[in-house]
């Protein structure tokens, strides 16, 4: 009886452990955790080609005005920040030493000049008397010898004026363009040195901004490109200009070469001095597949290249398709800071993930919490 008894327990323990194992089982695959991520449906687009640089603005054209004059400055006509025009003074230097000798120069030619109209009357009448024969031959030719002396001397004294009232005029300082009094070196009463500029003269109805481009970046760069530019100063506003001057020779030490970027400044707000980046439209991918690069994972491994070990840089994304996430390799066309061109590897239509996919892994089951139309 009691062997009957313990056999019936055991057919009644099997019989509640084996529903018990199913519905453990059944409840584990209902209560496997799901991923929330993000998606935005992948659609063609175009990704904008540029290349980045910084430099210092300055002004198109700078001017450097000096004294030829080394002497005490008496007056300054003009400040930092004046708006000048060509011809206008900018100061003048003592110049009484220059003054001295205009008077003393004026002096010697009134009296050459008086001593020219004496020996001018006595050549007329040595004439006469040799027409006359009434004169020998070598006394009209000291007459003559004289006369035409005196007449170099006239000539000489003239030049010398001349040459004077030129460094008089030196002593008022004019503009040789018209612009902006950019900075001024000296103070009224200062020593001017003809080494060291009275001011500096600047246009600013445009500015330029200079970079050094690599050898590699050289030959993306064109002469008329369109150049975004930023400043600080103005961080939510983007000034336009082209690609001005490429320097026609590289640096033979950093193999790089000047590059020229021209903007229109007629509101003036940009002052030479900022700290300026510049981004260069080099051209434009249309047509391609477009992945922001927030949605991009990417992974840096070591692969040998036509037999040469080489750093390769990979991308990889997610995208969803039936509640399960799926990583993708990609193949980049190109990158720029914020967007990648994808050859393949992904499809139009994909849903991508553009949230969340850093807690993924191949295959995981997603819910999806929010989608977006197109990426861009």
């Amino acid at each position: 009886m009691l062997k009957k008894f313990g056999s019936l327990m055991v057919i009644l323990m099997v019989c509640f452990w084996i529903p018990g194992c199913n519905q453990s089982d059944s409840s584990g695959s209902d209560d496997t955790e799901k991923i929330p991520v993000e998606v935005s449906t992948i659609k063609l687009g175009e990704v904008v080609q540029s290349i980045k640089y910084s430099g210092d603005i300055t002004a198109e054209f700078e001017v450097k005005v000096f004294s030829k004059i080394p002497d005490r400055i008496e007056k300054y006509f003009v400040d930092e920040g004046e708006t000048v025009r060509k011809g206008d003074p900018i100061a003048r230097v003592v110049a009484t030493t220059i003054e001295q000798g205009v008077k003393q120069n004026e002096a010697m030619l009134i009296s050459v000049k008086a001593q020219e109209s004496n020996l001018a009357i006595e050549f007329e009448r040595a004439q006469r008397l040799n027409q006359q024969n009434a004169l020998s031959k070598q006394q009209f030719e000291a007459v003559k010898t004289q006369y035409e002396s005196i007449q170099a001397q006239v000539q000489q004294a003239e030049a010398a004026l001349l040459s004077m009232k030129s460094q008089l005029n030196d002593a008022t300082v004019t503009a040789p363009i018209s612009g902006i009094i950019g900075k001024r070196y000296y103070e009224m009463g200062d020593m001017a040195n003809p080494a060291v500029p009275l001011v500096m003269i600047v246009k600013m109805e445009r500015v330029k901004i200079e970079f050094n481009a690599t050898e590699e970046d050289l030959g993306k760069l064109t002469v008329g490109q369109v150049a975004k530019v930023k400043v600080k100063a103005f961080p939510d506003q983007i000034f336009e200009g082209k690609v001005y001057k490429i320097s026609p020779i590289l640096d033979p030490t950093t193999r790089m070469a000047e590059v020229e970027v021209l903007v229109d400044n007629k509101n003036g707000i940009l002052k030479p001095g900022m700290y300026a980046e510049v981004e260069v439209i080099t051209g434009i991918i249309a047509d391609v597949m477009v992945v922001p690069r927030y949605a991009v994972i990417e992974s840096t491994t070591m692969e040998k290249v036509n037999q040469i070990d080489q750093v390769v840089k990979n991308y990889y994304v997610f995208v969803v398709d039936s509640n399960q996430a799926l990583q993708k390799k990609l193949d980049v066309r190109y990158v720029n800071h914020n967007w990648l061109a994808v050859n393949s590897g992904i499809s139009v239509g994909d849903k991508l993930v553009v949230a969340g996919q850093n807690n993924l892994r191949d295959g995981a089951v997603v819910t999806i919490t929010k989608e977006e139309g197109k990426i861009q």
